[in-house]
């Protein structure tokens, strides 16, 4: 497998998209890049949800954020790019991954990695998952359900982030032969 290789991950919060896409790094010896608004708020010492909301106003959030994922997974050597947007914004990966999983199977990962209840959780996920769409749609013109195109698509309900990797370099060894 050649070394060079772009591999770009997405998924909404919850799907194991960061775990997955060092998983995935790791075992192919490849840069792990991820960015997101939790790495903005820790760099400007805020709460997630102090960005989130900036966000909503001001897309300059978003553009700082992807253009410098973009741009470090464009720098030489290969690369796994975890990011909500990866699929639509690597244009140039040699592969392509979707995950998914029910609402209610991301709300308890959520809250079992963040703590909170169920109930807050799913509330928020939903919301954010909403407003989420809404500036990808507004900034970019993405739709960020519409990941047919993707190369490949896992349901990740009743995997482990071990399994989806697997699965993911399964994929990749099948396109190189």
């Amino acid at each position: 497998m050649k070394k060079d290789i772009r591999i770009a991950i997405s998924g909404k919060s919850g799907c194991g998209n960061t775990t997955v896409s060092r998983i995935v790094a790791e075992s192919l010896g490849l840069r792990f890049i991820n960015l997101t608004f939790r790495n903005l708020a820790q760099e400007q010492g805020k709460e997630l949800s102090e960005i989130l909301a900036l966000a909503a106003k001001d897309d300059a959030w978003d553009r700082e954020l992807d253009l410098r994922q973009v741009a470090l997974a464009r720098e030489g050597g290969g690369c796994v790019l975890g990011s909500r947007l990866a699929i639509w914004m690597l244009h140039e990966a040699d592969l392509k991954v979707y995950l998914t999983a029910r609402s209610e199977t991301r709300a308890q990962r959520i809250m079992k990695r963040e703590g909170g209840t169920l109930a807050g959780v799913a509330a928020f996920t939903e919301e954010r998952d909403r407003q989420d769409r809404e500036r990808y749609l507004q900034i970019y013109g993405i739709d960020n359900d519409a990941y047919a195109f993707a190369d490949l698509i896992l349901d990740t309900d009743d995997l482990d982030p071990l399994e989806i990797a697997r699965r993911i370099i399964r994929q990749l060894e099948q396109q190189a032969s």
